[in-house]
This record gives C-alpha cells, sequence and structure tokens, in this order.
C-alpha cells in the first residue's frame, strides 16, 4: 500500500484545477413519442469531453464553459440531437426512437474529442449486454465469437490448464495483441501461457470468460492498431468493457441448460442493482454465481491404430495377432479406451461494481472492480493397461467402477488383462483467482479535462492433479500432486488531460506508469522428482522464480476538423521499459464525410509494437516421459538462460507493426447501413514459440554438433538424464495479416404489426502469411533443425476460420421477440507432425525417394470444413417486471468435419493407400479419442445442438 500512497498523491494533484465562473444548464431528457423519462442518457457539450448523464427522473444538470453553444444529447437506442444553446439555462429534450441504434452513440474507446460510430475515422463495432444475452451463450468470450465475426475462441480439446480460460483472438493475431480494457482502463492478463498445440499456442490474454455478461453496459471494439493511443498489445484492436453505471432497475436473472446428450448442465444465477444518489452519483454492483457440468465427447478407438501406437504393429492383419490379445480384449470392453474429454465441468464465483461520486459542479470521483473466482475439473486421457504399466498403483479403479487392489487376473468383465490391473484416469482441478480494481478523479475546468487514475490487477492460478503416480517413486509415490501455478500482476498509473482549444481543434496528452509481476510457483517435490507426476508434472523447484520489470510512457493526440465533413487526426506515442529500453510509435487517421453524411470515407495508417510478456521472458520448465525404455526430457530455455545464450538465441525485443486501414460507409437512409473496411497489418521481429529442437547426436557419448552437446550438457536435465529437445521464444518471424470487414444492417422494417432487422456481418481473411524465412539461430540451423517446423506454421497461417460470416434476423411483435443467427464458419487447417510415421512404416513407395524416411505429415494437411451454425433466441415478456427467454444453440446439431488432403503427389500416394489413411486419421485423433476435433481444434463447438433458458425479474 505504501507503493501505491504516492500514485495516488501524485495524480490527484495533478487532476485538481481551478475552477472558472460557468453556466449551469439543467432539464429533462424523455422519450418524444411516449413523454416517459430517459435515465441514462448523455448530454455533453460538443467537441469536448465535457459532460454528464440523465437520472432515474430523465433529469440533468451540466456545468459548461460560457463559450458553449452546443449540447450532444445521446441514449442507446435513440437517435442523437444537438441542441444549440440560447439565453435560458433549462433546456428540456425529447428523444425519437433511432433505426441505426448504437451508430449514434458517442464512444468512448479512443483519446481526444468523443464522437460517434459513424463520426469516427476508425470502425468500431458496438454490443450492448442485451445483444450477448440473446447469443445464449454462457461466458462472455463465448458470445462475442457469435456476435463479432473477426473474434474467434473455442474449447481445446486437450484441456487440463486450459479449462480456466481459452485462447480468443482478433483478426488470426493471437489473444497477446487485442488490449483488453475495463471502463477505459487496462485490464490484467492471465498468468496463464498457452502451451497446447492449438492457435494462441504460445502467448497469453486476459479471462474474459470471468467478466460478467450481467454487468456490462456495451462493449465497444476499435478495430485498427491502437498502440499509439494505449501502448502494447493493441497491434489488432482494443476491446473496452464499459460497465453499467446510473440505475434504473434492479434484476436478478436464473439460467439454466444443457446439451442434445443430456450432460453439459449448465445453471447460473445473477443479481444485478445498485442505486443513484446525490447529484449523478451512482452505484452499481453485479453478483453471479454459475456452474458447467463436463460434457462428454469421446470417439470409439480404433483397434488397429490402437496396435500401430502401442502394440505390435505389423500391417493390416495385426488385430488378429496374439500379441496384440491384450489391446483387443481391453477395447472390447471399453471402446472408448475409459477417456472422458470433451469440456471440463467448471464452478465460478463473481463480483463487480461500478461508482461514481459527485465532487462539487466539476469533479467526479470515480471507481470500478471486480472479482471472480473459478474451480475446474477435467480428466486426462485414461492410461490403459498396456500404455502405463504402472503396476504398484494401488487402489485406483477402472472405467466400469471396479476398485483393484491386488494381482486380480480378472477384469470386471471376465476378461483377463495384466493380471487384474486395468489402468487409471488422472484428473486435473484448476483454482483461479482473477481481479482488477481502478480508483480514479475526473475534473472540468476552464475547458480542460483531466481524468487521474490508478488500477490494479492479477490472476493467480493453482493446480491439482490426482489419480495419478509417479512412476520414477514406485511404490511410495502418492496418489495426489500439488503440481505449482502461476501468477500475474500489475499496477497502472494514468493521467489524462484534453481540450478543445478551438472549435476544429482538440488536443489530448498524457501518461501512464506500470509494473507488471510474473511469479512461478513451484510444485510439491513428489510432483517434480524423477519423471513427475504422470499427465501433468510439477514446476521443478529451479524454475519456480519472481521477475517484474517497470515502464513509463507518453503520448499525444490531435484532432482537426478542418471542415465539418472533412477530419484528420494524429498521436505519436513513446514507451521506456526496464528490461528492453524504449518504443516510439505513431498513428494517422482522417474522414471525409460527403452527400449530407450519406456516405463516409475513412482511412488510417499507423506503427505498433508489443512487448515481449514476462511469462515469455521468464518461463521455463522440464517435463520427462517413459519412451523407448528410459526416461527422456524435454525442456523449455527461458529467453536469459546460459543454455538460450549458448543456442545463439537473443534477448527478446517489442515485436513492431506496421497498420493500414481504408473504409467506407453508406448510409442511404435512416434505415440501411453498410460499411466495408480493408485491414493490412505487418509484424516484424513476431515472438513465437519454437517448435521442438533436437538431434540425433545427442545420444553419443560425445556429441557432433553443438546443439547436441548443449542438450546433453544442459543444467536443466534431472539426475543422470539428458534432454531430449528444447523449445524457447524468439522473435522469430515476420508476418503479413489482409482482410475485409463488411457489416450491413437494415432495420425497422414493418412486418405485419411487428418490426424486422436483418443484419449481415462478416470477417474475410485474404492472407495470413509468414514473411521470408524464420529468424533461425546458426547453432540450430547448422545441426539441420528449423525454429519453426510444418505444424507450427499451420497454428499460426491457418488455425482459424479463412472466414466467418454472422447473419441474423430480429423480429419484435408486442410482448415477443425473435432473434436467428447464423454463423458461417470458413474452413480450417492443421498440420500435425507427431505421428511419428515415415513412409516406410507404411510400405509405401513416395513419389520422391528421397522422403521414404521422412514424416508423411509434412505432405498432408487436417482440413476442416465449413459449416453453418444456426442459433435461435425466442424472447416473451409476462410484464414490464418479469420475462423469460429460450434459445437453442446449433438448432441442427452441426458438428465439425474433417478430412485429410493431400498436399502434393507424395501425399496423394499415402491417401490412396486405404490402411495408410486409417492409420493417419487415426494417429491425428489420438486412435479415435478425439475424433471430432482431432488433437489442435476447430473452428466451433464439438458439443452440438445446447439450450439454453433464462427468467427475470426486474424490480
Amino acid at each position: 500500500m505504501k507503493k501505491i500512497l504516492p500514485f495516488i498523491t501524485a495524480f490527484l494533484l495533478c487532476s485538481v484545477a481551478v475552477f472558472a465562473q460557468n453556466r449551469e444548464v439543467t432539464g429533462t431528457v424523455t422519450d418524444a413519442e411516449s413523454g416517459s423519462p430517459l435515465p441514462g442518457a448523455n448530454i455533453t457539450v460538443k467537441g469536448t469531453s465535457i459532460g454528464t448523464a440523465s437520472d432515474v427522473d430523465g433529469k440533468y444538470k451540466l456545468t459548461v464553459p460560457v463559450n458553449a453553444s452546443t449540447l450532444v444529447v445521446s441514449s442507446i437506442g435513440y437517435t442523437t440531437q444537438e441542441i444549440t444553446l440560447g439565453v435560458s439555462n433549462v433546456v428540456d429534450v425529447k428523444l425519437a426512437t433511432s433505426a441505426n441504434e448504437l451508430e449514434e452513440v458517442v464512444i468512448s474507446v479512443g483519446r481526444g474529442a468523443q464522437r460517434t460510430i459513424i463520426d469516427n475515422p476508425v470502425p468500431v463495432d458496438n454490443f450492448t449486454s442485451k445483444e450477448l444475452a440473446t447469443t445464449g451463450q454462457f461466458t462472455f468470450d463465448k458470445a462475442l465469437q457469435y456476435r463479432v465475426p473477426s473474434f474467434n475462441t473455442v474449447n481445446t480439446p486437450v484441456n487440463d490448464a486450459s479449462t480456466l480460460l481459452d485462447p480468443y483472438e482478433i483478426r488470426n493475431l493471437g489473444p497477446s495483441r487485442t488490449l483488453i480494457l475495463i471502463n477505459g482502463k487496462r485490464k490484467n492478463l492471465s498468468s496463464l501461457l498457452y502451451v497446447q498445440f492449438a492457435p494462441g499456442r504460445g502467448e497469453t490474454g486476459a479471462d474474459l470468460s470471468g467478466i460478467p455478461t450481467d454487468a456490462i453496459k456495451r462493449v465497444e471494439i476499435l478495430r485498427d492498431g491502437a498502440s499509439a493511443q494505449y501502448g502494447s498489445d493493441a497491434i489488432a484492436g482494443v476491446m473496452n468493457v464499459i460497465l453499467k453505471d446510473k440505475f434504473e432497475y434492479s434484476s436478478l436473472n436464473v439460467i439454466s441448460g444443457v446439451t442434445s446428450k443430456g450432460d453439459g448442465g449448465t445453471y447460473g444465477l445473477s443479481f444485478n442493482s445498485g442505486t443513484n444518489f446525490a447529484k449523478n452519483g451512482f452505484i452499481n454492483y453485479t453478483i453471479g454465481f454459475n456452474q458447467t457440468d463436463n460434457a462428454v465427447r469421446s470417439g470409439t478407438i480404433d483397434p488397429l491404430v490402437e496396435i500401430a501406437t502401442f502394440g505390435s504393429y505389423s500391417g493390416p492383419n495385426s488385430e488378429s495377432d496374439p500379441a496384440n490379445a491384450n489391446i483387443i480384449n481391453f477395447l472390447k470392453i471399453n471402446p472408448t479406451g475409459g477417456n472422458i474429454n470433451g469440456t471440463g465441468a467448471t464452478t465460478a464465483a463473481k463480483f463487480s461494481y461500478n461508482l461514481g461520486i459527485p465532487v462539487g459542479e466539476n469533479m467526479q470521483f470515480y471507481s470500478n472492480a471486480a472479482f471472480v473466482a473459478k474451480k475446474v475439473l477435467s480428466n486426462a486421457n485414461y492410461r490403459t493397461p498396456y500404455w502405463r504399466t504402472d503396476f504398484g498403483l494401488l487402489h485406483i479403479t477402472d472405467p466400469n467402477g471396479v476398485n483393484y487392489t491386488g494381482d486380480n487376473t480378472l477384469n470386471s468383465a471376465g476378461v483377463e488383462i495384466y493380471k487384474g490391473y486395468m489402468g487409471y484416469m488422472p484428473t486435473f482441478e484448476g483454482d483461479l483467482k482473477d481481479y482488477n480494481a481502478t480508483l480514479g478523479v475526473k475534473n472540468e475546468s476552464k475547458g480542460w479535462s483531466t481524468d487521474a487514475s490508478i488500477t490494479i490487477g492479477g490472476n493467480e492460478q493453482l493446480y491439482s492433479v490426482n489419480n495419478t503416480i509417479n512412476r520414477g517413486l514406485g511404490a511410495k509415490s502418492p496418489t495426489s500432486f500439488k503440481p505449482g501455478g502461476f501468477s500475474f500482476n500489475h499496477v497502472v498509473g494514468n493521467i489524462d488531460v484534453s481540450k478543445t482549444v478551438t472549435s476544429q481543434i482538440n488536443v489530448a496528452f498524457g501518461g501512464e506508469a506500470r509494473s507488471e509481476t510474473y511469479q512461478i510457483i513451484a510444485g510439491d517435490t513428489a510432483s517434480y522428482t524423477k519423471e513427475g507426476s504422470n499427465s501433468f508434472p510439477g514446476i521443478r523447484a529451479e524454475n519456480a522464480r519472481t521477475n517484474s520489470r517497470f515502464n513509463i510512457g507518453a503520448y499525444l493526440n490531435v484532432t482537426y476538423d478542418i471542415t465539418e465533413n472533412f477530419l484528420i487526426e494524429g498521436a505519436v506515442r513513446a514507451e521506456k521499459y526496464s528490461d528492453f529500453g524504449s518504443a516510439t510509435v505513431w498513428k494517422l487517421s482522417s474522414r471525409l464525410k460527403l452527400l449530407e453524411d450519406k456516405i463516409v470515407l475513412r482511412g488510417s495508417i499507423s506503427t505498433g509494437f508489443r512487448a515481449p510478456t514476462l511469462h515469455q521472458i521468464y518461463a521455463q520448465s522440464t517435463q520427462a516421459s517413459f519412451a523407448g525404455g528410459t526416461i527422456v526430457l524435454s525442456g523449455l530455455f527461458n529467453n536469459i538462460s546460459k543454455e538460450a545464450f549458448a543456442l545463439g538465441i537473443p534477448r527478446l525485443t517489442p515485436e513492431k507493426s506496421d497498420n493500414i486501414t481504408l473504409g467506407l460507409g453508406i448510409t442511404p437512409t435512416s434505415n440501411l447501413s453498410l460499411t466495408l473496411d480493408y485491414y493490412n497489418i505487418t509484424i516484424s521481429d513476431r515472438i513465437v514459440y519454437s517448435s521442438s529442437i533436437t538431434t540425433d547426436d545427442r545420444k553419443l557419448a560425445v556429441p557432433t554438433t553443438e546443439l547436441g552437446r548443449i542438450l546433453k550438457g544442459s543444467s536443466v536435465g534431472v539426475g543422470n538424464f539428458d534432454l531430449q529437445s528444447v523449445q524457447f521464444f524468439i522473435n522469430g518471424i515476420k508476418t503479413q495479416t489482409q482482410g475485409l470487414d463488411v457489416v450491413a444492417s437494415y432495420k425497422n422494417l414493418e412486418l405485419g404489426t411487428g418490426k424486422l432487422g436483418i443484419n449481415v456481418a462478416g470477417n474475410f481473411t485474404l492472407s495470413n502469411e509468414i514473411v521470408g524465412s524464420p529468424n533461425t539461430p546458426k547453432i540450430i540451423a547448422s545441426a539441420g533443425a528449423s525454429i519453426l517446423n510444418a505444424q507450427i506454421r499451420s497454428l499460426l497461417t491457418e488455425g482459424r476460420p479463412q472466414y466467418k460470416v454472422i447473419g441474423g434476423l430480429d423480429y419484435s411483435i408486442g410482448n415477443w421477440n425473435i432473434v436467428v443467427n447464423n454463423t458461417m464458419f470458413g474452413p480450417t487447417k492443421f498440420q500435425d507432425l507427431d505421428n511419428g510415421f515415415a513412409y516406410s512404416d507404411f510400405s509405401i513407395t513416395p513419389v520422391t525417394p528421397s522422403k521414404a524416411s521422412s514424416n508423411v505429415m509434412n505432405d498432408i494437411k487436417q482440413v476442416f470444413s465449413s459449416a453453418i451454425v444456426t442459433d435461435l433466441n425466442v424472447g416473451y415478456a409476462f410484464s414490464k417486471n418479469i420475462s423469460a427467454s429460450f434459445t437453442v444453440n446449433n438448432l441442427f446439431n452441426v458438428l465439425p468435419t474433417w478430412k485429410l488432403e493431400a498436399q502434393n503427389a507424395d501425399g496423394q500416394v499415402v491417401l490412396s493407400d486405404a490402411t495408410s489413411k486409417r492409420l493417419l486419421e487415426g494417429f491425428l485423433a489420438f486412435a479415435g479419442r478425439y475424433k471430432i476435433l482431432g488433437y489442435n481444434g476447430s473452428q466451433f463447438s464439438q458439443l452440438g445442438t445446447t439450450f439454453m433458458g433464462q427468467l427475470t425479474f426486474k424490480f
């Protein structure tokens, strides 16, 4: 607290200004049609950030500069009005309902003078909490998946730590390149570093799933690079989550749902309330509890592939080989191999509040905070007896529930298998705590707007694994372990100042100071000694560490309305980090309105940067596994280790980006609108989590390559065991991503006695490619290895949908509201290299003879087909206080489907052989355990049809 107090004192002092003689304007905002008061309407002085909101009775009071001439009044669902100030200090406003709804709302994201969406020089999406709720999705991140075309997230096939939160991204650029704000302030990152072979690998992001949807007023997504305004992480864009503020009514939401298979039950209870006090004071808070049961989508195992993986494979007839009888007999009674995979079970409690306290006429103290606690449970792959022969493990149950404690010769079905040992299934449990809080003060004086604040935030994850063993400890092994975890927190101080210098020029400037701390928490000794706990080895004590850094930054933003229709805006920002140095970026943007605002041309060009996260700099791990009759190790060298230095891996530096955006907006009528935005994002020195680097000569007593000698002599080895392979983070590649965002809307169509709205939005990736060759260090290249194999290339460039289009119909009639959304997911592709089979293993002669010993998956990709998912939401208001809705997601039970696709003649040779194709399809799905998704994931959920009901009480 002592460290924080100087921040608070400094920023509060900076925000205090001398009060000037101003004019006080009062009035009431009402609905033009019904005459009822409109609470929460925004009233601002045009061209400034001076403003207020109407209270529960629609009344407002605003102190304005004596030279102010125009008020801008807006409210969600109503047409914005500009009111010319006359002699009278009483200004009543009647707002008419708007066909364009959110397009007329003054947006918060960005710097400088506040503007509406259609008036902005860069593209911004805007969604209300109601629009998010009609998706029928249980968490905020999944609701965005079905509302924002450029936003993608999906449950990963292999769970463990990613059960706590799934990776997400905008414009296929990874979670770490989208900045998340809460009420305009930076949200803390998660402590989790994604390591699964799925999109988002090697990165981290904020925990969007922990933000309670019922606390949200609206969400703004700036689809443009904004590093010059906000600093690191804003390469793909900025998401600003705006919390509910002025209290209108209390609400209680009761939610329940289930999948069409009867599993994956969801249960939720959320209460939102608050109060208004003093003059423009408010508090709004939300409390929520929810639980999601696991949904099982285990596939049936293909015996031939299982034999090729664990048994004695000799060709298509291997199933009849007596040597494989143990596998065949086990699968007869356990066709899924005992696996329970799909989605894990989650229990969460969430709390948030938003507070505003007026201090005098021109100052406001504000605060918001949130806390979420989550507990998840998922299952590792079932350790079949022919996979893991851990005979010493006692009190482990088989898939049929029989507990084995000795050398029984029969299993629960009467089949002899390994003297009664039936294998076991480890479980993974994760505990997450995430918090953020902001304190600040806003002040208006002599036309200057000042906002000073301090924000704290953190994320901690601790893990447990049960029902497993550390085989290296033999009979002394426990069956429950604490493998450690991770923690991340930051403290951020901000001061932002703006002023409308003239009626045409607005100037904004400010600064930020931020400290970050990342902690790696060691597991208990039994979890990492020798082989470590099977399925999820613990974090070794020597890899545990705490690291921090500090950075300061400042920006300047100038907006110039050359004419009423022509705008230019420029921004520049400089930052200095304690660990890698400085970065300076800039941005220019412009907007031209034509034909009485019916056509808008807009564009921007900017540079950006992303600082390497502390996770990427300091994460280090070693993992032991049993292979080829011995223990082998793989490791992640952190960026400052002596091994990284020996390999020639340079210290991480910031990524650099060049962004270009060009847009067109057409509004021929008040009901019809269309926007089209092109983007081009080039990232240099992009940080990647390398592929697994190894060399065969490491096995020699005296390795012949430098890479082999480093692996053999590494200090991160365990006991007498050497490293088999290594991975690391490196500024390794340059990428270019191009695409189109399209949004079309036609609203207020008369249909019977009701009104119909039609919305179509799409994101189309024109190209997403790696430019040039990876930056492979010389020592690695000389050993014939590369930092970026075909699998990692595929994840980076093809792992998200090539396009996504959302088409929706929204029909309101009487007390009924019906929403139908169709989401078209484009194809995704993966190239998996971990099957370990060469052409010679299949007795297949490749077209290129030199490939006989190479991996067959170099020439074949797993391709997920395009699909359309239909969602239906039906809502009914029983009264003004009670309403209900029922949602069917994935109405037609569409599941992800994939096939193998040859990339050349050699790949076609493999797929033309029925047995080879069967084996490869099995390898990609772990012999069929992950039949729907494979091991890498897909464009959308594997759960099929789900049902969700919600009952809302207002009071």
